[in-house]
């Protein structure tokens, strides 16, 4: 099994962080895929560029496996982070756009309905980012965080994004993307210690996993809680994808919400339990981006498909 590490030379965030990824011992040339990608061989690793936007290559994994014979077992891609604040940040989220529905044409990639399993690394992953930059003295400058799931491009195995923002200078910063290879390089091992984050079915101890619903797009209440002790942590779906209609009604019923709040939920649920095989996973509420009605048809319609729910003091 490898892992497909993605970059794209057009996106400075992407292609800084993958030359100092390739700077570190015991990289090998690879084959081309398909469409002109370069690769390049590092141990379980497998660093691919190619020249498009980051959210236009589809399947990368399965054309992996087609081309190479290689089985892949997780992809993390290298991209720039924009924000209204243009604050410098470290991110890291998962994939998909699950509340579009069929029709819809997604801005930046993937496919609706669609929600790739979130890589299990994200979580103890985020923890070992704020070290990584705390001892290259990019904190308190840049801020660490995880984001909600959002767009592409299309994958089946597990997927995060790690990401430098928030504009182009900060994206060209080498100091920043220095602490991102280290992260890739640390966090698989590759520096000759142990992998951080490698989900086990049969050994983990700790299998509780949250599935963040509700709140803004940088989930502060679910990141309360993974940033404690870099828990599991699978989909985030901020309140933009849970788009309910307000039924106007005094009592409101699930069945009378309108939107594809539904649809986004158990895709986010399915793909979480696709990663974290034999995990418990529960859904966190941010009880306090909802509307009263809208927490009451969340948890009703959470009830009817047997997914519990977790207090904060659940996930310790």
């Amino acid at each position: 099994m490898v892992t497909l590490v993605v970059a794209t030379t057009t996106d400075p965030a992407s292609f800084g962080p993958s030359t100092a990824l390739l700077s570190m011992p015991g990289w090998t040339p690879g084959p081309n895929l398909d469409s002109g990608i370069r690769s390049f061989s590092n141990k379980h690793l497998r660093l691919l560029q190619h020249d498009k936007s980051i959210v236009e290559e589809d399947d990368l994994d399965l054309r992996w496996t087609q081309a190479s014979g290689e089985p892949v077992d997780e992809v993390i891609f290298l991209s720039k982070h924009t924000a209204v604040s243009n604050r410098p940040a470290l991110t890291i989220h998962p994939i998909g756009v699950p509340h579009l529905k069929e029709g819809d044409v997604p801005p930046q990639g993937g496919r609706p309905g669609w929600a790739a399993p979130p890589n299990p690394r994200m979580g103890p992953w985020l923890v070992l980012l704020k070290k990584i930059a705390h001892d290259h003295n990019l904190l308190p400058e840049f801020e660490i965080t995880l984001e909600a799931t959002h767009h592409g491009p299309i994958t089946t195995k597990p997927t995060m994004f790690i990401e430098i923002g928030s504009t182009e200078e900060y994206w060209k910063r080498e100091d920043a993307a220095r602490v991102v290879a280290l992260l890739v390089w640390e966090g698989l091992g590759l520096d000759g210690g142990t992998a951080i984050g490698t989900w086990n079915s049969c050994s983990t101890q700790k299998k509780k996993v949250l599935l963040g619903l509700g709140g803004g797009h940088y989930v502060p209440r679910h990141m309360d809680i993974i940033q404690k002790d870099g828990g599991w942590v699978g989909h985030l779906l901020s309140g933009y994808s849970l788009p309910m209609e307000d039924p106007g009604q005094t009592k409101v019923k699930a069945e009378d919400v309108r939107g594809t709040w539904r649809q986004a939920i158990k895709a986010a649920y399915d793909a979480t339990r696709e990663a974290f095989p034999n995990g418990e996973i529960l859904a966190h509420l941010d009880q306090k981006s909802f509307k009263g009605w809208q927490k009451n048809v969340i948890t009703e319609y959470l009830a009817s498909q047997h997914i519990e729910v977790g207090k904060p003091s659940d996930f310790y």
